[in-house]
């Protein structure tokens, strides 16, 4: 199965993302398949599933809350869509470290977050339209997706708590 660490942003920045400009002949995503991608594990044997809630749940407790920034512009991903969000280079460090040694990085690279937002062979001339938002991310998921074409979904296997600042 494909397998992610992620994020899931709250109602109002889906509202956010759903209110930018969507340029014909671009397939925009779905609001159900916006979620940030701490850590891509990509297609997972299901036998490692409990390895890596218990990595995950040692790791992250007591870890704290993170504040989430979207933006300030869309930018190309390959191919895709999307948009940055920053605030989560700690949190991302932590969910490598306690998952690498079951689910190997494969391709090291910088770690940058973002939502995807269209997929397909978008233009790059699409990519570069302003947006901001930010939230407070207190909580974080292990996402099985499960989707098929034309239906996307996606299934919480596992949530960990964020400690929120007193």
């Amino acid at each position: 199965m494909r397998l992610s660490v992620a994020i899931w942003p709250p109602p109002e920045i889906v509202a956010v993302l759903g209110a930018l400009h969507r340029a014909p002949g671009v397939r925009w995503s779905a609001p159900e398949q916006w979620l940030v991608k701490v850590r891509p594990l990509g297609t997972v044997p299901e036998r490692v599933v409990p390895g890596l809630v218990e990595a995950l749940a040692e790791e992250l407790d007591g870890a704290p809350a993170a504040r989430c920034v979207l933006g300030p512009r869309t930018r190309p991903i390959g191919q895709w869509l999307g948009v940055p969000v920053s605030g989560l280079d700690e949190l991302a460090a932590a969910v490598f470290g306690a998952t690498a040694p079951i689910v190997p990085v494969t391709h090291p690279q910088p770690f940058q977050a973002d939502v995807v937002v269209a997929r397909g062979r978008v233009p790059a001339s699409v990519a570069g339209e302003a947006i901001s938002g930010e939230w407070i991310a207190d909580g974080i998921a292990l996402v099985a997706d499960r989707s098929s074409p034309g239906r996307p979904r996606f299934e919480d296997l596992a949530r960990f708590e964020l400690e929120r600042p007193a």
